[in-house]
């Protein structure tokens, strides 16, 4: 059996982290939108037994247990006593380890894709709470809707959908580490967030409140280390885009436009300054 999945990536409308819990994680407090940036997912159910196997276009990412997708299959094969072969096959188009979530995203659409295809019946809410252990964004990914995600990343709660903007994503060739980042915090120092102010704004679908409300409390920490990211975010915000900021824990800089000429022209302008450039929508 053959089964086909979308992967969108993701993009932090906003990003604030309010404490540390004493694990050591941090707590989160975001706003979350998917873009028509997608990997495309090929799950082959087949009559190996307990075998996995992840191949991907990507010489970037490993294909054994360390892959997100890889951690998907084996929950449900685990959970279900599934004695079923899968075979997990991913187009990338999402760049690798860029704030954009694409490997979530990966793990998310096997989920669902093995959901459909075993008929195991989950709900969407069930399958993010089964997400969980693999990573803080595949919950939010599973529905790939607006949301505000809290906690861990498994409060995920729906929001009216974002306007179909335009968006710029521009990733600079530097290589960012998650941990590293998250662990240089200084919580006394961030500037938190008015994310309460953007959610009001959000759900009476004021974009242009919304916009000035967006942000991301990470930057401060990774564009000390990385001050290319700053420059993007500068260039945009210069040549016109309504919003710009940085996704994640870095090093991918977005810059929404409401206008598809002005997103062009920010596009055109950014790729003679960075190789990964993408204009895309957001869904």
């Amino acid at each position: 059996m053959i089964v086909t999945e979308k992967a969108p990536a993701k993009i932090n409308l906003s990003l604030d982290t309010p404490m540390r819990y004493l694990d050591g994680s941090p707590q989160w407090d975001m706003v979350m939108n998917s873009i028509d940036l997608a990997d495309y997912i090929t799950i082959d159910i087949h009559d190996h037994p307990q075998t996995i196997e992840v191949c991907t276009d990507s010489g970037f990412l490993p294909n054994d247990q360390r892959n997100l997708a890889y951690q998907a299959v084996h929950i449900l094969k685990t959970r279900f006593h599934r004695s079923e072969g899968v075979t997990v096959k991913i187009k990338k188009n999402i760049p690798v380890a860029a704030g954009l979530g694409g490997g979530s995203s990966d793990a998310a659409a096997v989920l669902r894709g093995l959901n459909r295809g075993w008929q195991l019946g989950l709900t969407l809410d069930e399958l993010a709470h089964l997400s969980l252990t693999i990573d803080s964004d595949v919950p939010y990914c599973i529905y790939n809707h607006t949301a505000h995600v809290t906690g861990h990343g498994e409060q995920v709660t729906l929001l009216p959908s974002c306007p179909h903007y335009w968006a710029v994503i521009a990733k600079p060739s530097v290589s960012v580490s998650t941990p590293i980042i998250l662990k240089q915090i200084n919580y006394e120092q961030l500037e938190h967030l008015d994310n309460q102010g953007l959610l009001d704004a959000i759900h009476q679908q004021d974009w242009q409140a919304a916009f000035a409300k967006m942000g991301n409390v990470l930057e401060c920490v990774t564009m000390q280390e990385y001050p290319k990211i700053k420059k993007l975010k500068d260039g945009m915000l210069r040549l016109g885009a309504d919003m710009a900021h940085m996704s994640g824990t870095g090093p991918t800089v977005f810059g929404i436009c409401h206008s598809e000429s002005r997103a062009k022209r920010i596009y055109n302008s950014m790729r003679g300054f960075c190789t990964e450039v993408y204009l895309v929508m957001l869904l």
